[in-house]
């Protein structure tokens, strides 16, 4: 009984992502006519059609994409097979591909990172920054090993572990009415504009569910944070910034102020999530208690 070589397996689940021959056979690394060689003899080993070919588009059988479900399964088993021999070697060394929100990214990052590279430095990380859903469809399919997130979030099959959390402030121009008080309650928000991320950003989730707001109670909806500072420093409204977020933008404007909330749990979770099936598990559990340490250090309040 013949079976398929993952090198076949890669350039079917290359063709589904890119819906493209010659653009699947770039990101193989391989000429087109390679790839399709290699998709041609994949079908005659299992002696079944998977991509009807025409000159207009890339369109896959329903057994096509089935075995593409099944492919990425197995491509994604065998790296964390790989992954295991190398973790009992030296935990974090090698590459790891590490997923990251927008809004934690540019604030977390810079301040931890050197931290890690100090303690870990046979490490290489490779980022991505994107919104938290596509981050989890990037992680199920075996792009990335691991998420950087805020929590709760519904995640599916994936492990999580919170690190540390990150309070919201009430950012308002110096002349807002909020401005003056040295905290902020939830009762305050009902009478004030109250500017959001859009929807797909878990910040906005979060931020409504901290002060208990609804969708309609919400004015403008931003693009990002920068966006929503200079939306409030016009004047439009005011928003809530995260406490890692508050140094980056507040002291810049001038015209603008942060007031911390007068309840805790007026925030969110950081933490990481990765993939239940994952052999690395442990590694995983050893670099969220660096990034913890590193950003207490950094005085992200853990």
């Amino acid at each position: 009984m013949h079976l398929p070589s993952l090198k076949q397996l890669r350039y079917l689940v290359a063709l589904a992502e890119h819906r493209h021959f010659g653009r699947a056979a770039a990101a193989c690394f391989v000429s087109q006519s390679t790839l399709s060689a290699g998709l041609k003899e994949l079908e005659t080993t299992l002696d079944a059609e998977l991509v009807e070919r025409n000159n207009r588009s890339v369109v896959f059988t329903p057994l096509g994409l089935e075995v593409v479900a099944r492919a990425k399964r197995v491509l994604r088993e065998t790296e964390e097979l790989a992954e295991l021999a190398a973790g009992s070697r030296a935990p974090l060394s090698g590459r790891l591909r590490l997923g990251v929100i927008p809004t934690i990214a540019p604030y977390l990052l810079p301040r931890t990172l050197p931290a890690l590279r100090k303690a870990y430095p046979k490490l290489q990380l490779y980022l991505t920054e994107d919104q938290t859903a596509r981050l989890l469809t990037q992680l199920e399919d075996g792009v990335l090993d691991l998420v950087l997130m805020a929590l709760p979030y519904h995640a599916g099959d994936v492990e999580t572990l919170p690190l540390f959390k990150d309070g919201f402030h009430l950012v308002c121009r110096k002349d807002h009415p909020l401005a003056q008080k040295k905290t902020v309650t939830l009762a305050d928000l009902k009478d004030a504009n109250l500017l959001l991320l859009a929807e797909g950003h878990c910040l906005r989730d979060h931020a409504l569910a901290a002060c208990r707001l609804s969708d309609a109670e919400s004015g403008f909806a931003g693009a990002s944070l920068n966006t929503l500072v200079e939306m409030v420093a016009g004047g439009l409204g005011v928003t809530l910034l995260p406490d890692m977020a508050v140094a980056a933008h507040v002291p810049k404007s001038g015209e603008l102020v942060a007031r911390p909330f007068d309840r805790a749990g007026a925030g969110r979770q950081i933490g990481l999530a990765w993939r239940t099936t994952s052999s690395r598990g442990a590694e995983f559990k050893e670099l969220g208690a660096a990034l913890t340490r590193a950003a207490r250090n950094a005085g992200i309040d853990g």
